[in-house]
């Protein structure tokens, strides 16, 4: 009997992921037994779930390794589950807004994103090639159906098709490069693989299996040249799920990228970063030059995301940890300002129906000033213009190459940020400039909520989250080294 309390006690790190599996099935449960019409209850407790489990995660902070050697929790693994948490609950609560005509109105969607959660946490905790896996198809599997959510759109359908598709082919890749380096290395517990090149050396076997795994898992962090699925989904799926992909995969992938380069293939730095640095450069160069001619709101959205991933790795291509520290503030940043982007663009309905086009927005800050004044701040921020927030995640990561002597990523970052305003104060323009074309409809109440703080942090980072956020970052990068 003791025994038994002594290794539910040793499973204390993995907490959260128990308690976020345990809801799931209750949830699931419970979308079968009542109505259907009654998807509203269960949203809520899937909201109240991610609720409990950020707060598990933050208030029990337990430090290990379980499972064998599958899974381990530190400082870094509990921040970036704390974004991933924050950034699901956050798509969760903008679906709920005219869920109905989204086709995110059934009960399944919450199950499966909550599912997807799960995933991305036990991404970020994987410390076997094994379990990296298992986190990473758990998410990728509730993503592809969440694509395809509403059935009766083709869009949708189609979307969901093209992600399946190529996530197969991304996997495909991520999975030879895990066989290849188990092959080359006899190991895929991570802090083994990190002992066998530092005794072994490297090998040309060794560094192909590094480049496809990275392969694969720039894939789900949508870096050039791994792109080409997310313009499509983003566009064809409903909005508040493209609010969902904008956000938690992206941290989660983004944190496996960071764990797999600066822990697990550490001995061999030169090698892994000539390629984080090629996906940095291909990523904002690709996306500012892109966006420029995007018409579609949704698809301009996703090369803005494209070029941020390429911002974040700035920061990783140094290596340091003042660099992991420019990755975890910027993702927390970049969330922010994605939620409070999409919400706006949730809340500017026509009698048609959602804008599809920039050119929809017309007039927009005559009818609706409130909307109109955050999603301009919130373009702002995403140029990275002082003093608001975006200005200081960019400040981190190319603080971080420059102390690298990364020169010209450097100097390539600023201009692609500098191409990307072009792209960014035309939707401002058009919002504050034209002649309206079309009549807004009133917003549910959540979303001015979500819009009005996502606008208020943007704008007050520095002298509210500033200090707090980069003392958490500090903390949770030096877990790493």
């Amino acid at each position: 009997m003791n025994s038994d309390v002594t290794d539910f006690a040793s499973l204390a790190p993995a907490y959260p992921e128990m308690l976020m599996a345990v809801g799931i099935l209750v949830l699931l449960l419970v979308g079968v037994v009542i109505n259907k019409e009654r998807s509203a209850l269960v949203s809520w407790l899937s909201v109240g779930l991610l609720v409990a489990t950020g707060l598990l995660v933050i208030l029990q902070p337990v430090d290990g390794v379980v499972f064998n050697g599958l899974f381990v929790a530190d400082s870094f693994a509990r921040y970036m589950k704390v974004l991933v948490i924050g950034g699901a609950g956050l798509a969760l609560i903008l679906a709920m807004s005219n869920a109905e005509e989204n086709g995110v109105h059934k009960f399944e969607y919450s199950v499966l994103a909550l599912l997807a959660t799960l995933g991305m946490m036990v991404m970020v905790s994987a410390n076997d090639l094994m379990s990296l896996y298992v986190g990473l198809e758990l998410q990728s599997l509730s993503l592809y159906v969440m694509a395809a959510i509403k059935r009766d759109d083709t869009r949708a359908s189609e979307a969901g098709l093209k992600y399946f598709v190529l996530g197969a082919l991304s996997s495909g890749l991520l999975l030879y490069g895990a066989s290849l380096i188990y092959g080359f290395t006899g190991h895929t517990n991570l802090n083994e693989i990190v002992v066998a090149i530092a005794n072994g050396g490297r090998s040309i076997g060794l560094i192909f299996g590094v480049v496809f795994l990275l392969a694969g898992v720039a894939f789900k962090i949508s870096a050039v040249p791994f792109h080409m699925w997310t313009p499509d989904v983003y566009e064809g799926a409903p909005t508040p799920v493209t609010a969902f992909f904008a956000t938690a995969p992206k941290v989660a992938a983004m944190t496996l990228m960071v764990r797999l380069v600066m822990d697990t293939f550490a001995p061999i730095t030169q090698d892994w970063q000539q390629i984080v640095i090629f996906l940095s450069i291909a990523s904002m160069v690709l996306a500012a030059f892109a966006a420029i001619g995007q018409q579609s709101i949704k698809r301009l959205i996703a090369y803005s995301s494209i070029g941020h991933v390429g911002f974040a790795l700035v920061g990783l291509s140094s290596g340091t940890q003042v660099g992991v520290e420019g990755v975890a503030i910027y993702m927390a940043i970049y969330i922010a300002m994605t939620v409070g982007l999409f919400a706006c663009v949730l809340s500017l309905r026509t009698d048609t129906g959602y804008v599809e086009t920039i050119d929809e927005l017309a007039g927009a800050a005559q009818t609706r000033p409130f909307v109109a004044a955050i999603m301009a701040i919130l373009m702002f921020s995403l140029i990275g213009l002082p003093p608001l927030a975006g200005f200081f995640a960019k400040w981190h990561v190319f603080l971080a190459a420059i102390e690298a002597n990364l020169y010209v990523l450097s100097v390539i970052g600023v201009l692609a940020s500098a191409i990307s305003a072009f792209y960014y104060l035309r939707v401002v323009k058009v919002m504050f400039f034209d002649a309206p074309i079309k009549q807004f409809a009133a917003v549910p109440g959540e979303l001015n909520i979500i819009m009005g703080v996502s606008g208020f942090l943007v704008v007050t980072y520095y002298f509210t989250v500033g200090s707090p956020l980069a003392s958490m970052a500090h903390t949770a990068a030096g877990s790493l080294f």
